[in-house]
């Protein structure tokens, strides 16, 4: 998953702004063509994954499929075809642990 610029959308009556894009390929003839599946995704206040926004299919063919060489290379494709701009990656948030002598019995 990729941070992404934020994008406003209109979802069940109101506007949502998707930040998080989700791809992945689902077909590829090895040959001529790949589809990806993609997905705008809201990012909830605690930084986690919200709410699907938009999603859909597309399918790289031609020059870009016949130079294809990398990850970074079909997400540079996906959010240019998708008018998108990708900001990095998406890291989820993690919970903190505090050690105490309670419970560092050990060693």
């Amino acid at each position: 998953m990729k941070t992404i610029s934020p994008v406003t959308s209109w979802a069940n009556g109101s506007a949502v702004e998707a930040k998080v894009l989700n791809a992945y390929v689902i077909s590829d003839n090895l040959a001529t063509q790949a589809t990806f599946y993609y997905a705008l995704l809201e990012e909830n206040d605690d930084l986690t994954i919200g709410a699907m926004v938009a999603q859909g299919n597309l399918t790289m063919t031609g020059e870009p499929y016949n130079t294809w060489e990398t990850n970074g290379q079909a997400w540079d494709y996906i959010a240019t075809t998708l008018g998108l701009t990708i900001t990095g990656d998406y890291i989820p948030p993690t919970k903190s642990i505090q050690i105490t002598n309670e419970t560092n019995t050990g060693i």
